[in-house]
């Protein structure tokens, strides 16, 4: 199997290997002596981090999430499920996700607006396809906020393409996870009935199986309901439906009739505790700064780990002994020789000889090889090829033999003699070390800092064990899958994930499929016996879609009759990531040339994670390209990790998940401390992850709905892994409500109206503010086009916010307020009928643009809007709605709006900043504005917004060097001044002769504070490993916060120097 983001270290457990070794197994995981630096490194790292968490040290200000508990506002009509929400109840106050979020989801799915089938009555559809599969969850798991990103990303994609008129698919998927599944049955069975797996017979234990899965296999999609994908449920793949076993079966033939399965003895990631090869996704690494004592399934006492052993071998007809060190003692019974590098001095004199094994009374030779590193230990390294992936590799160059001394069950092998025959491996460990200090061959022992591979499913050490296994030859795959990439027909985003792609295909081995389970495709082998054949033959084996098949190849095979031979299937079943490997096509029939496979097949693209690069996506492209003679998609888009605050990743070994539905429907810290009890902690793990919600999480996780947490999770950057902070979804949850009270404001506006909306082709601008909001509208929509197509959502999010907040909201509304409530004159009557529709074109245009992000928001809002709708009725829907496109509001396009209406804005800023410094708040004053005759014609174009936004009286422009059109004199002396740029200033007229001086001593103080922050974040950014311990997301918030305080400071100084200047005039 194969292990993301891991290159395996060539000194494992004691086996001390230059850093230049052959090509390893990728299954290869053992007890690992890694490099001491990366690891202590890792190690200081992460007790930074359990340091800061566990230290009595307050979050700051800016990390706690402050909220208030919301009234909570419930969809009580009596709406049948798949019915239609009533939108004509009176519209709620406030924003509430339980009243957004009901029924709307009930009625996409039973309208059918997810199928395919759909876009054949949609009036904007054009011939393209856009499919898809989800990264088929576990049917034993619950969503987590990983799942959540690939949900929101995918729905995003997925929603977009359909308005935009494509034939959609997205493909909903449920992997059978044999160890996960296997393991969970087991215990419920061994709780609720006393038996164990082997007291069942294996179709018994099946039946079990199916039982729970029917009964709990469903929890898995209502979370993807709850999220709002917009699956197509039609087409539920499960991995073991008899269709997908179909797939499974064929692949393994076909592969096998080609060379690219075949059956070896190699080395596997071995569970004693489940008595099974492991899948490398299933082993976690522990990282051991020293001795440390875990519990070990099967061990009454706690087992010793993170010490290194030495001890010699008396070298044969020699009073000389070479010595060695492991941390694995109890292995060196299964010793077949020892290593030395061939230039090594120390031992030049040995080469060719042979030591004595003290208790096999075995002659080991001394071999030579350039893999073992003199710089290491002793420079000696004990070979046990049946029992480490390298020592394996070097059996073979050496052809040494293999004694397995450890079996399938963690127990010592009758050839380890009778003294350990049965012990179980960890106690065999201090038996073999007291036998050692007995003969007087033990040498030491010291600390010794390692990574320990361990059992996700059991919590079991990992054991390498030589098993006889099937395997797929992947290397002339792996060649075609990196072709693919260079030539451009496989396009991996971001880009810079196509160097680790190469540089991992280009070195891998062969993939071990073999899974010692009951639950999951037994594997469609069969070992042949004939009527004369004796145990000592070399095993034959066939295989085929069925039985029959399988013994008619036998026939052929062994030149006998059918009825003579006796087929036995092979027991094992499938690695789990072999049968997800052909989801892209056997979840559309494959290998049946159904109409799904034609129209969907090759996929547009796939989402996953970044850190299944490896996992899935290589072994979908190659097994993909192989058997259906074409890549699986065209294009690869990765996300990256989900981590905590911390800048921990989220693992159940660590405590920190965030279930995605406690942010959704909120969560008290008692029931976030009662799933961390629950959970199979050690005890240090608990206390730092009980006490990092405490303080993360002091009143628990805030309500904030399903909308809020998509926005927010899209709102990253795809390259950079997501340090979520629950403040963030609860800003996106600030923002729903923003829109739903704009929309209140709408609907208030056009219920009064006298006069429809006009059409939008139909809607032509009058004013200069209505002119810039329009265009604003029109190159947000530009903005978006471009960054769906390159696939960056968080620009698309940033855009959306921007223009609904930051334009319609703070800027539009507020000044089209007067003309919207009063309708004095006839001319402010048109004035009010263009603002009234250009405030509907905005926020139904910006509801489809956002729809992809918050469907259940936008579509609440967007079906409350539908009676004010101009022209023919829309989709029944809005997710069925054309997606909003540039050409159309090309008309809407006014760029020197949009270029000159940035000053208006730091005008109004700077106007406001100094009505604050001087205390006025009802009250408004008249205010000079001493500019350039450029700048001076664009405050008159925009002359009204000025006055409302700025809150004066009067707006008087001066011009020092003249200018057209400007008939203002120079500003009177004791006003306050704000400087907008080296250009322009504002001089703000005040009665009072005080608030001059007392403007100057408070830009004076404000200075005084400032400045000493400055200071400080400069000391920390020059610090010598600013750059190398400080991550990248922390970087640029400090870099963004200087920026504003140095500006800051620009500005007060500009100001001071101004005022100060006018002290002196007088």
């Amino acid at each position: 199997m194969w292990r993301a983001g891991r290159v395996l270290t060539w000194r494992l457990a004691g086996r001390l290997y230059s850093s230049k070794p052959p090509k390893p197994s990728s299954s290869s995981l053992s007890q690992s002596n890694y490099p001491l630096r990366p690891q202590a490194e890792k190690q200081r790292r992460r007790k930074e981090r359990e340091g800061a968490i566990l230290s009595s040290q307050r979050s700051t200000a800016e990390d706690n999430v402050k909220w208030s508990e919301k009234q909570r506002v419930e969809y009580t009509a009596q709406t049948p499920p798949g019915t239609k929400k009533d939108t004509s109840l009176p519209f709620p106050s406030s924003y509430s996700p339980d009243y957004v979020e009901s029924s709307w989801y009930q009625w996409w799915e039973k309208e059918g607006l997810f199928s395919p089938e759909h876009h054949e009555k949609l009036s904007h559809a054009v011939d393209k396809t856009f499919s898809l599969c989800i990264p088929p969850p576990n049917v034993t798991g619950t969503l987590h906020l990983g799942h959540a990103l690939t949900v929101a990303v995918e729905d995003a994609l997925v929603r977009w393409r359909r308005m935009q008129g494509h034939r959609v698919l997205w493909v909903p998927g449920c992997d059978h996870a044999g160890i996960a599944t296997q393991t969970v049955v087991e215990r419920m069975l061994l709780r609720e009935e006393g038996k164990r797996r082997q007291d069942f017979t294996r179709e018994e234990f099946l039946q079990e199986v199916w039982k729970w899965k029917n009964t709990k296999g469903e929890e898995i999609y209502n979370q993807l309901r709850r999220l709002g994908a917009s699956l197509d449920w039609s087409r539920a793949c499960f991995t073991m439906d008899p269709g997908f076993s179909r797939a499974v079966t064929e692949a393994f033939v076909r592969l096998c009739d080609s060379g690219l399965i075949y059956r070896s003895e190699g080395l596997v990631n071995w569970s004693c505790a489940l008595e099974s090869a492991i899948s490398d996704i299933e082993v976690d690494s522990k990282e051991l700064s020293g001795p440390t004592m875990l519990s070990v399934p099967g061990y009454e006492h706690e087992v010793e780990f993170g010490t290194m052993l030495t001890f010699a071998y008396p070298v044969e007809g020699h009073d000389a002994e070479v010595m060695v060190s492991t941390t694995r003692p109890e292995t060196m019974l299964g010793d077949m020789a020892v290593a030395v590098h061939p230039d090594d001095p120390r031992y030049q004199a040995v080469h060719g000889k042979q030591c004595r094994h003290p208790f096999t009374n075995r002659l080991l030779p001394i071999i030579t090889d350039t893999m073992v590193d003199m710089e290491l230990g002793t420079g000696a390294v004990k070979v046990t090829p049946a029992h480490d992936h390298t020592d394996f590799l070097l059996s073979q160059r050496h052809s040494l033999p293999r004694l397995t001394v450890i079996g399938g069950d963690g127990r010592m092998t009758p050839l380890c003699g009778h003294w350990l025959e049965g012990v179980k491996r960890f106690d065999a460990r201090q038996i073999v070390l007291d036998a050692l200090a007995e003969r007087k061959l033990l040498r030491g022992k010291k600390d010794h800092a390692m990574t320990l591979p361990i059992c996700s499913r059991s919590g079991d050490i990992i054991e390498p064990l030589l098993k006889k296994q099937w395997f797929v030859r992947c290397n002339e795959m792996a060649k075609k899958a990196i072709q693919a990439v260079e030539d451009g027909q496989l396009q991996i985003i971001p880009h810079f994930y196509t160097k680790t792609w190469k540089n991992w295909l280009s070195n891998i081995s062969d993939w071990c499929i073999s899974r010692q389970l009951w639950w999951g495709h037994q594997i469609p082998a069969y070992r042949v016996e004939l009527p004369d054949s004796t145990d000592k033959q070399e095993e034959q084996w066939v295989w085929g879609r069925s039985e029959d098949e399988a013994r008619q190849r036998a026939a052929v095979k062994c030149g006998v009759k059918p009825e003579d031979i006796s087929l036995t299937q092979d027991p094992d079943v499938l690695d789990t990531w072999f049968s997800s490997a052909l989801f892209p096509f056997a979840m559309l029939g494959w290998p049946q040339q159904t109409s799904d496979l034609q129209c969907f097949y090759p996929n547009s693209i796939l989402e996953t994670g970044s850190d299944l690069i490896f996992f899935w996506v290589a072994r979908m492209v190659m097994l993909g390209t192989e058997l259906t003679s074409q890549l699986p998609f065209k294009k690869v888009l990765l996300h990256s990790l989900v981590r905590d605050k911390h800048g921990r990743k989220m693992s159940k070994s660590l405590g920190n998940v965030i279930d995605p539905l406690d942010v959704i429907h909120g969560a008290s810290l008692e029931r976030l401390q009662e799933k961390v009890k629950v959970g199979n902690l050690e005890p240090r793990e608990q206390v730092v992850a009980m006490e990092a919600q405490r303080k993360d999480f002091p009143k628990g996780i805030p309500q904030c709905g399903t909308d809020a947490l998509r926005f927010a999770l899209c709102s990253h950057k795809m390259q950079e892994d997501i340090s979520l902070s629950i403040s963030q979804v609860l800003s996106s949850r600030h923002f729903c409500n923003k829109m739903w009270q704009t929309l209140r404001f709408a609907l208030g506006v056009l219920g009064d109206s006298t006069t429809p909306v006009e059409p939008l082709e139909e809607t032509t601008t009058l004013n200069s503010m209505d002119r810039w909001v329009c265009s604003r509208l029109y190159s947000t929509i530009v903005q978006c086009e471009k960054s769906f197509e390159a696939y960056e959502l968080h620009t698309v999010t940033s855009a959306l916010y921007s223009f609904w907040v930051h334009s319609l909201c703070d800027v539009y509304l507020e000044c089209v307020k007067p003309v919207l409530v009063h309708t004095d004159t006839e001319h402010s009557g048109r004035s009010r009928q263009v603002a009234s529709s250009v405030l509907y074109h905005c926020v139904s245009v910006s509801l489809a643009l956002l729809s992809p992000f918050m469907p259940f928001l936008t579509e609440e809002l967007w079906q409350r809007l539908q009676p004010f709708r101009p022209g023919a009725a829309a989709q029944t829907s809005l997710c069925l709605q054309p997606y909003p496109c540039s050409s159309q509001l090309a008309h809407w396009h006014f760029p020197d709006e949009e270029r000159d209406f940035p000053l208006v804005q730091e005008v109004v800023r700077v106007a406001r900043s100094l009505r604050a410094q001087c205390g006025m708040t009802k009250e408004k004053t008249a205010m000079w504005a001493v500019c350039s005759s450029s700048q001076a014609q664009i405050l008159l174009h925009f002359e009204s917004a000025v006055w409302t936004l700025s809150r004066i009286s009067n707006l008087h422009i001066y011009c020092p060097q003249g200018g057209e059109g400007v008939l203002s004199t120079p500003p009177p002396a004791r006003s306050l001044v704000g400087v907008v740029d080296h250009t322009c200033q504002l001089h703000l007229h005040v009665q009072s002769e005080m608030r001059v001086s007392k403007q100057i001593v408070e830009l004076t103080q404000r200075r005084e504070k400032l400045v000493p922050k400055l200071e400080e974040f400069l000391c920390r950014v020059q610090s010598p490993h600013y750059l190398t311990k400080v991550p990248a997301h922390v970087r640029q918030q400090t870099d963004s916060k200087m920026s504003a305080l140095q500006q800051e400071l620009k500005n007060i100084e500009d100001q001071l120097k101004v005022l100060q200047g006018s002290q002196t005039t007088e």
